[in-house]
């Protein structure tokens, strides 16, 4: 089983486009056994907060069922606050949480974190787990 950590990025993504990579990676949570989503409550509220922004236009039905998927099939933890550097600071409970869990952090914005090979872009991530398989 792999752990992972989803950017809130990816999420949205995966909302307004079901068929790219971000989508694949979210839909693999609960339509297999190859993936362990861990989130901290900090993360589960952001999640909150932007799939309710009123310009991304996601019904609160579309924002219930993301939410209540990820709680389902995710482990709530409360990582440690890393030093780590960031380049935005509501960052680094992503970076924390992937860190704490041994998962590896999913994201579209690589820029946003330090360069470690726990990081990668949805389509990076099924690449490498593609060949995994």
């Amino acid at each position: 089983m792999t752990n992972i950590v989803i950017d809130t990025n990816v999420i949205v993504s995966a909302v307004l486009s079901p068929t790219g990579s971000p989508a694949a990676v979210v839909s693999l949570i609960s339509e297999t056994e190859t993936l362990q989503v861990f989130y901290s409550s900090a993360i589960l509220d952001e999640y909150k907060r932007v799939l309710a922004y009123e310009r991304l236009n996601i019904s609160e039905e579309k924002q219930d069922t993301v939410l209540n998927t990820l709680q389902k099939f995710g482990i709530l933890i409360e990582p440690p606050v890393s030093a780590a550097p960031m380049m935005d600071e509501t960052d680094r409970t992503f970076f924390d949480t992937a860190n704490a869990s041994g998962a590896v952090l999913i994201t579209g914005n690589l820029r946003h974190y330090p360069a470690m090979p726990f990081i990668m872009t949805p389509a990076g991530f099924l690449r490498k787990l593609t060949q995994e398989l």
